[in-house]
């Protein structure tokens, strides 16, 4: 609880804290304006204006912060009670991503699926998401029913062919209208069980086909298939930027991702992760008591939830 009380003294500054103005413009060219100054972001999911609030102002006990929000298709599904297939429309998610963008001055990347059925779709969502100001869109190399990658072969995840993969991301480069909005190829051999030499091959084509770098997906807890990855990742002579999820691998600190090679570490659904089970236990001990005041010691107050976020009313 002292933890909570901790987090909630952090949140009152809110109401005298005022999100600064930016442009569509300005957030688009900021991610790559980060990494060029700090070697590497880290990125937090974000699926409500809640959440971007929190991935804003949130501080470390060192000053540490987030340089950029992520938009899960995981967490931006199951906040609609679907599941994570695609059954979710581009233009929801995209609601979605507004009211994050709404509160918020960080930069945003969007977690692409497999960026549709064909090129020609891929094409209309890059055109969208740069008008939006979202700064970078990962899409991920399988086709078929959509399976979340850490099923890993619990599931059949069935690989796209890499021709068809390289089309899609050199049809949805040639839509993007600025040099700053980029595109990532998310490698899923090492999740569908085709190993580290498919990995590879497959990192080669997509940076051939004008990916602005990869992103490399696993589902194991020892890191060691993402290591050996990184390392011969970058011997390509036509190295670019590398995205790491450490979902599953959380042991390894962001400082040794970066030194082997990271430019983008990605916490991808950790705040749904916290908020269901929280949610959830408030919600039985209601059920279980009759009446809420057992429940108050989890709760913020209504006077601080009311006082959470700035009104402009200078009161």
């Amino acid at each position: 609880m002292n933890g909570l009380r901790q987090v909630v003294r952090a949140q009152q500054r809110w109401a005298s804290y005022k999100v600064p103005g930016v442009t569509v413009d300005v957030r688009r060219a900021s991610l790559k304006k980060k990494i060029a100054e700090k070697g590497f972001v880290r990125a937090i999911e974000a699926h409500s204006g809640l959440t971007g609030l929190i991935a804003e102002h949130a501080v470390g006990a060192n000053g540490e912060k987030f340089d950029a929000t992520w938009s899960s298709s995981l967490t931006s599904s199951s906040v609609m009670g679907k599941p994570d297939i695609e059954v979710v429309d581009t233009t929801a998610r995209l609601r979605i991503c507004d009211e994050v963008l709404d509160v918020t001055s960080l930069p945003m990347i969007y977690d692409g699926d497999t960026g549709g059925p064909a090129p020609e779709i891929f094409h209309f969502t890059v055109k969208a998401l740069e008008r939006m100001g979202i700064s970078a869109c990962i899409i991920e190399d399988k086709t078929g029913l959509k399976q979340n990658s850490l099923f890993g072969t619990e599931r059949k995840q069935q690989l796209a062919d890499i021709e068809e993969f390289s089309e899609k991301i050199a049809r949805g480069k040639a839509a993007q209208v600025t040099d700053d909005f980029m595109i990532f190829a998310r490698l899923e051999a090492l999740i569908a069980g085709y190993g580290h030499d498919e990995a590879m091959l497959r990192a080669r084509a997509f940076l051939d086909a004008g990916a602005d770098g990869v992103m490399i997906h696993s589902k194991e807890k020892d890191p060691g298939e993402i290591f050996r990855f990184l390392e011969d990742y970058n011997k390509l002579p036509n190295r670019k930027m590398v995205v790491v999820v450490p979902t599953t691998y959380n042991a390894v600190h962001e400082k040794e991702l970066h030194e082997r090679g990271a430019s983008i570490i990605i916490h991808a659904n950790q705040m749904l992760r916290a908020a269901y089970p929280a949610m959830m236990n408030v919600a039985q001990k209601i059920l279980s008591n009759g009446r809420s005041l057992e429940a108050d010691k989890d709760l913020l107050s209504v006077k601080e939830i009311l006082n959470l976020i700035d009104d402009g009313t200078g009161n």
